[in-house]
This record gives C-alpha cells, structure tokens and sequence, in this order.
C-alpha cells in the first residue's frame, strides 16, 4: 500500500509524515520545504504476527509494509503549472490512495499560506486543482469516444456517461462523489481520475481539542462535513502529539494517548483506515524459518494469493491448507488444530479471508 500524503504548505504535512516514519524528512515553518517526494517505509503493526512469532520462535520475522509519501505543498494554480504543480500531480497519480492533511488548529506562530485558518477552503483548493487536471483528461476521453462512436454507435451510452461526469466536476465536485454504477466504473477503469482516488482527511488538531472533544471544533466538523459527501474518511489527528510520542516506549506512548482519549497512535489508525478503505487484507504464513504476514486485496483468490509469494507458486498451485488464526491460538499449534480437524483443504476457488494461517501445496 503506498500512501500519498498532500495538502496547502505548513498545515503539519511534513511534521506528521517524519512522526510516522522516523524518516527524517527536513520540517519548517515556510513553504515549499518539502520539494522532492521523501519517501517512508513503515511496518503494518499486528498483533497477530507477534502471537505467531511467540508460537514459532521463528529466525525471521516479517510484517507487511506501508509506503509513504510527502508529496510537496500544493497552490493554486497547480493543475496549469504554479508553484510545483506538475511535480505535485505526477506524485499522486503513483499512489493508492492519499492522506489528505488539513489544518484544523489556531496557532498565531505558524504561518497560513492564505493568511488564517480555514478547512473547508484549503480542501476545496487541492480538490479544484486535481478536478482541474481530470477535465482535462476527461475532454480528451471524450473526443476519443466521439471519433471512435462515428463507426459504433454502441459507444454512446460511454459518451453519455464521460459528459455526465465531467458536468459533476465543472460543479466543484470530486469524482469519487459521483454515484457510479458498475458498469459506470468499468468504463472508468481505463481512465484514471485523480479525484477520484480514495483519500484519508487527516484532520490536524491540537492537544487541547482531543482532551476537550473534537467533535467540538468548527473546523473538524468541516472536515468530516466533506469526508461524509465525498465517500472517504476523517482521521482526527495531532501531528505535534505524533511527533512527541514517536520515540517514547510502547508503555509511555499507552500512557501518553490515554491521557488524550485516544486507544492507538496516529500510525496504527491511518494503517488501518486505509486497509479499510483500498478494500486490503492479510493472511499469514508461519513457521520456523520464517513468519510473514502478506497484504492482498479483499475477494483474492487461493491461487493469485499464492503468487504474493512467488509465480511459482500460482503457476503450480495445488491446494492451500488453512486454519483460522482465532483457531490457531485456541488449539495452541498447529498440530493440535490438526487433530480437531480445523485445518482445511481449500482449492483453486477459495476466497482468502483475513488471518487465514495458510501454507500454499504447489508442483512446478
């Protein structure tokens, strides 16, 4: 899964990114700090895998992995080439999804490129620019269809449906707020939108609103106000609270976030919303040489889960022996799983589940 992390310069982009990654990326208080993407990876906590490693004793131990990827702040006037605006959407069109970081704090110390806070507005100015680019890009699918609708009429109905879309965006909307049909997104898979990749609204407040209650900020209620028309998601989140707490051991930082009403750090929230949100899942393989969890997408099948591992292992699939991970720990090996008959036999059309314990049978 890789992560785009955008918004306006100085909204804590860069603070939040270094808190998540440890990377290190430089941070200041001016725009266009960040001007190259800097890259992080990170592993996808799960307790699972350390449950794993406890049953097993294994010499290697491996989670999944996070990309991210702080994307240079962004001005009006990008989608035409201001400021790094060409930079700035050739990042996003390499990313699954994007982490959109929007002030939400008051802070006289820290400069606003528009001069004050304001969350509805800095949304709408990324938003436009993106939607700016897609129109571009959907006249250009137009008149494809046009030209190619002279010798088949069937295409109509496509060119019905990339009009209908562009008059949603020339309305300010984004694309992933267009109520699709499917055969409406088949037609759209050829012709990738940037506003209509999933995004994560990572609304940066203050510690003071999490001990007071963020539903109780204006601008917060902004956030999620847009979130809820547009499909995606709001994560309330404190960069300088991040920040803070990305050195401090696992009990300190239990202590540190309890004390702000919160269960997990920022990392494991925007980890899991986005799973939640790309439609992503895990399934485990264990053992003593190794114990890994690997990231598919939900409704993949045995035989292409299988390939995560290696091609072989697809090309020669045979069956794929799974127990539950629930079950797994219950019985207490695998071995005993064995005994009570909750090890199955899965063939070419299982459809993996997340936490399937799974060791892959192949023959090339």
């Amino acid at each position: 899964m890789k992560l785009g992390m955008v918004g306006l310069p100085n909204v804590g982009k860069s603070t939040l990114f270094n808190a998540l990654t440890n990377a290190g990326a430089q941070s200041a208080n001016y725009p266009f700090c960040t001007i190259e993407p800097n890259v992080g990876i990170v592993s996808v906590p799960d307790e699972r895998l350390d449950k794993l490693a406890e049953m097993y004793h294994p010499e290697k131990f491996t989670p999944a992995t996070l990309e991210f990827v702080d994307i240079a702040g962004l001005v009006k006037g990008a989608s035409k080439g201001e400021g790094l605006g060409n930079k700035f959407l050739s990042n996003i069109r390499e990313v699954d999804a994007i982490v959109h970081v929007v002030r939400c704090f008051e802070d006289d110390n820290i400069i606003h490129v528009d001069g004050k806070i304001g969350a509805k507005r800095d949304i709408e100015t990324i938003n436009l620019e993106l939607i700016f680019s897609d129109l571009e890009i959907l006249d250009r699918r137009i008149d494809r269809a046009k030209k190619a609708m002279k010798g088949d009429k069937s295409l109509q109905k496509e060119v019905d449906f990339f009009e209908s879309l562009k008059a949603h965006l020339e309305n300010g909307k984004s694309a992933r707020s267009y109520d699709y049909t499917d055969e409406e997104r088949e037609m759209l898979r050829d012709t990738p939108l940037l506003s209509n990749k999933p995004v994560i609204y990572a609304a940066n407040l203050s510690e003071d609103d999490f001990k007071n209650g963020v539903e109780n900020n204006e601008q917060y209620k902004a956030v999620d106000e847009i979130a809820r028309e547009e499909h995606a998601e709001v994560l309330p989140i404190c960069a300088q609270t991040e920040a803070e707490i990305a050195d401090l051991s696992d009990e300190e930082k239990e202590l540190f976030l309890a004390d702000m009403n919160l269960e997990s750090s920022g990392l494991a929230r925007i980890i899991k919303t986005g799973y939640r949100l790309l439609g992503l899942i895990s399934f485990l393989t264990a053992g003593t040489p190794e114990v890994r969890a690997w990231t598919i997408t939900k409704g993949t099948k045995a035989p292409q889960a299988a390939g995560k591992i290696h091609t072989d292992f697809e090309k020669g699939f045979i069956r794929a022996e799974i127990v539950g991970f629930d079950d797994l720990m219950a019985c207490g090996s695998m071995a005993a799983a064995k005994e009570k008959g909750l090890i199955r036999l899965e063939g070419k059309d299982y459809v993996m589940q997340d936490g399937d314990v799974t060791l892959f049978r192949f023959n090339v």
